[in-house]
């Protein structure tokens, strides 16, 4: 029993040192493992370090490309900018160029109107002229008629003077005949009776020829009075 006693502590200490060894290789082997977990703790940081460092530089590169079609956005808008302003002053101009336009319309509208008064002026005018050209016309065939009638009254004067010589010849020859009866002045008195007579039977002849003249001409003047075309009365 004393035997057993006095062993007793000595098992109970190599219990402890037992329970001792025990957990202090728990503990290694907790340590151990926590370190594992470390380890793969600090891999899983470096990973997720570099898949942050790569998302930073996709986002870095995302930015770039941002603020580059942020650059791209501001040069279209400074363009859309500039081609507003240019179709606004297109506009202005396509409205001055209409208002122009109209101003010509007018203007034109305004030519017309004076080149359809003119034209209606010409109109009044050819008329006017055809009335004085039928007018002269009719004062030129007047004029033409009574041009006749007077040639064809001096032509009668004439056939008249030749008749009262003629009658004056006869008269002085008749009066030589009975003068100087039958001598050597007979001869001349007989010539001269003859080319008396004869006168006078050629100017009673164009007398009456002038005196039918005279009154075809007459009759022509009166179908001139009453209307007769000019033609017909100048074929006669």
């Amino acid at each position: 029993m004393d035997e057993l006693n006095s062993n007793d502590p000595v098992e109970k200490m190599l219990d402890d040192i037992r329970s001792l060894l025990s957990r202090s290789v728990a503990i290694q082997e907790g340590i151990i493992d926590l370190e594992k977990q470390g380890g793969e703790a600090t891999t899983g940081l470096l990973q997720h370090a570099t898949t942050d460092t790569a998302l930073a530089q996709q986002r870095t590169g995302l930015s770039q490309e941002r603020t580059s079609l942020v650059r791209a956005q501001t040069r279209l808008s400074t363009r859309s900018t500039e081609l507003a302003e240019l179709s606004t002053d297109l506009s202005r101009e396509r409205s001055n160029l209409a208002s122009a336009r109209t101003d010509l319309s007018v203007l034109r509208t305004d030519f017309a109107r004076a080149r359809t008064g003119l034209a209606q002026q010409r109109v009044h005018m050819a008329e006017s002229r055809t009335n004085l050209a039928e007018k002269r016309t009719s004062m030129a065939i007047t004029t033409t008629v009574y041009s006749k009638l007077r040639s064809e009254l001096a032509r009668g004067r004439t056939q008249l003077a030749l008749i009262r010589t003629g009658l004056a010849f006869l008269t002085l020859a008749v009066f030589l005949f009975r003068e100087f009866g039958a001598s050597w002045w007979t001869a001349f008195d007989g010539t001269m009776g003859v080319a008396s007579v004869a006168a006078t039977v050629i100017g009673l002849i164009g007398y009456r020829r002038t005196r039918r003249a005279i009154k075809h001409l007459d009759t022509t003047v009166v179908e001139r009075e009453a209307g007769e075309p000019y033609l017909d009365i100048l074929a006669r």
